[in-house]
């Protein structure tokens, strides 16, 4: 081949590789273009470069150095400096353009120098690409990941992330408010360990479950220890994210549910009081239903045995019956008031009491209840506030609370009876949403005893639950200290543990006047008279056993079964009627109503009601106002014989 034929073949090479070359160009997604260096012109560039940045062939702007967005950096001068020296090879840059016609896009830019074979580059590429819907993406998931962490840590709940060990790798910041712990405090740590031990089997089980995918993720309940040492209720919900690779964990989600677990624990309380008073007020309604004629009863068999036993001698074979009749029926009287008691309904007359003063009178008695083998310590408050109490009621507290007590001691051991001044808060009478904060005199009892446990505790002051053996407890004791603390608007709490004692205190209100009741008097003895008296008793058996003993103590008296009955015998009586011995509750009329109409006659009468209803059936007769003498029944023969002289007595 001779040397024109190797010329022509040559460039018909040439040739074919220009095309090949720019087919290559005009394919491409890449913008390209040729510039020369020291003027800025674009010798040549692909189609695809004018798409991408706007510009027309023969411009002299040279986008190394510029951008039609002022807000974005251009080629850094020192860097095109550094690249035409032949410091640095290339040359690259993301910036925002804006091309002529407004669209705005983000271009990868690359430029190199094209060296000759010798000298200075005269020429240099520029490859462009637009980067536009890549910025859109990474933008998209940064605004995505910005708002997500922000829903993270806004939320109200806490937000945990447990790796494949079951640790927490990441916690969110609401942790710090719920639980009390920071969240690097927790990284790390295995949720578990601050899991109060009752729940900590149903939590496992739940967590287990789902990392196991057996379950697809069922709220929990469960209580967590708070950095201050007390439990909170959290629910949880767990979600396996294991086959995540951007996650690789597990995503727990745990919302503060501590109130309303008070809520509910505060309506299971209330619903237990509601049931403690349904069942108080069945009490009372069996006990006031059967009062009235239990009383009666009791009345005529303690007045007949009391009479029987006067007449007979002490060596007679009756006289011992006669006794165990009698003491029955005042056991049985003494059940007829601790069910009253308990259920709030029994006859009282508070007066304002020192406590020290009331207790230190008692504690001869108390010695002699628990025993010589029982220590009675007695450690009275200094400055003790007065209270409005019943004196007999603070007698039948000590004395129920003290007998138990000795029941729990097993040999040797010791009660101690103490009383304080305390001012209770708002926080510690939530317990007891029947008493309001303030002053009040604390009366406890405490024992060396075999203690009571949880169980026993939920049950203490329900009427007839004992644990005492058969014959040995009625099951009235505590209820009826229960009964008798609540009537006087006070509470009462228990702290006990097995082998440990118990310490009953009750809180008493702190009484508004000052001025303490009287001292008692000595008994005096009983005395009869010769005064005219009007009987009224609707009860035939004790109607004639009061006969009886008023004419045997010389009283002349007037028997009538009906108020009618009286009516019309104090209008034929001639003579003064000194005093109305009537029931309360009569049919025609009620007692009250009869002495109004007796005192157009005899207006200078005076009057004593006696009744076996409960305090509460017989309160709207007006015969418990201050005042107005009253004898509930049943009563001793002493006692109504020394009520009647008492009146009798009594000025006007």
């Amino acid at each position: 081949m001779n040397q024109r034929d190797r010329t022509d073949l040559c460039d018909r090479l040439t040739l074919a590789d220009a095309r090949l070359f720019e087919g290559l160009l005009a394919q491409t997604k890449v913008g390209i273009a040729q510039f020369h260096t020291a003027t800025g012109r674009i010798i040549r560039a692909n189609q695809r470069y004018f798409e991408i940045t706007g510009s027309m062939p023969n411009e002299m702007a040279d986008p190394r150095l510029q951008s039609l967005d002022p807000q974005s950096a251009s080629a850094d001068p020192e860097h095109m400096r550094r690249m035409l020296a032949g410091e640095v090879r290339e040359l690259s840059v993301e910036k925002r353009h804006i091309r002529k016609d407004g669209a705005v896009v983000w271009i990868h830019q690359t430029i190199g120098p094209l060296w000759p074979a010798g000298g200075s580059p005269d020429y240099h590429m520029v490859l462009v690409e637009d980067i536009t819907e890549q910025k859109r993406v990474v933008e998209s998931l940064r605004e995505s990941e910005v708002r997500y962490r922000s829903i993270v840590q806004q939320s109200s709940d806490v937000i945990a992330l447990l790796d494949t060990e079951g640790q927490i790798s990441y916690i969110s910041p609401q942790a710090e408010k719920i639980m009390g712990y920071r969240p690097a405090d927790l990284v790390k740590h295995n949720p578990l360990d601050f899991v109060h031990p009752d729940d900590l089997a149903s939590v496992s089980h739940a967590l287990g479950t789902v990392m196991l995918r057996t379950n697809p993720g069922i709220p929990t309940e469960f209580r967590f220890r708070h950095s201050q040492g007390h439990w909170i209720h959290l629910e949880a919900l767990a979600m396996n994210l294991l086959d995540d690779p951007g996650i690789r964990g597990v995503l727990v989600t745990c919302h503060d549910v501590s109130a309303r677990k008070r809520a509910e624990q505060d309506r299971e309380k209330l619903r237990e009081q509601l049931l403690q008073a349904q069942k108080m007020e069945s009490i009372g309604r069996l006990a006031g239903g059967v009062a009235h004629d239990f009383n009666n009863m009791l009345q005529a068999i303690l007045g007949n045995a009391a009479l029987a036993l006067e007449n007979i001698p002490a060596d007679h074979p009756a006289h011992e019956c006669l006794e165990e009749i009698q003491k029955s029926a005042q056991r049985s009287a003494e059940l007829t008031r601790q069910l009253l008691a308990f259920a709030r309904k029994q006859t009282i007359s508070p007066v304002v009491l020192d406590l020290n003063e009331t207790v230190a009178g008692m504690l001869r008695m108390l010695r002699r209840l628990i025993g010589e083998d029982i220590e009675l310590a007695w450690i009275p408050g200094p400055n003790l506030w007065p209270v409005v109490m019943d004196p007999s009621q603070v007698s039948q507290i000590l004395a129920n609370l003290s007998v138990n007590a000795r029941d729990a001691i097993a040999g040797t051991g010791k009660v101690t009876i103490e009383t304080a001044n305390v001012a209770l808060e708002t926080s510690h009478i939530q317990r007891h949403p029947e008493c309001t904060p303030g002053d009040f005199v604390m009366l406890t009892v405490n024992d060396t005893g075999h203690g009571i446990d949880a169980e026993t505790r939920a049950h203490l002051f329900e009427p007839f639950f004992t644990t005492k053996p058969v014959g040995k407890g009625t099951g009235l004791g505590l209820a009826t200290v229960f009964g008798i603390v609540t009537q006087n608007r006070g509470l009462i709490e228990v702290w006990s543990e097995p082998g440990q004692g118990t310490e009953f205190n009750i809180y008493l209100p702190r009484a508004e006047a000052c001025s303490f009741a009287a001292e008692p008097t000595p008994p005096q003895p009983v005395l009869g008279g010769s005064e005219t008296l009007l009987l009224v008793e609707d009860e035939e058996q004790i109607l004639n056993l009061g006969q009886r003993i008023l004419r045997q103590q010389g009283y002349q008296v007037l028997a009538a079964s009906t108020p009618a009955k009286a009516l019309a015998l104090a209008e034929h009586h001639e003579g003064p009627i000194h005093l109305l011995i009537t029931d309360v509750v009569m049919p025609e009329m009620n007692g009250k109503v009869l002495f109004n109409q007796l005192r157009f006659r005899y207006p200078l009468v005076k009057s004593l009601f006696m009744s076996g209803y409960t305090a509460d059936a017989i309160a709207h007769h007006g015969v418990l106002e201050e005042g107005v003498q009253f004898l509930p029944k049943p009563f001793s023969i002493q006692t109504l014989v020394a009520k009647v002289r008492e009146v009798l007595d009594t000025r006007p």
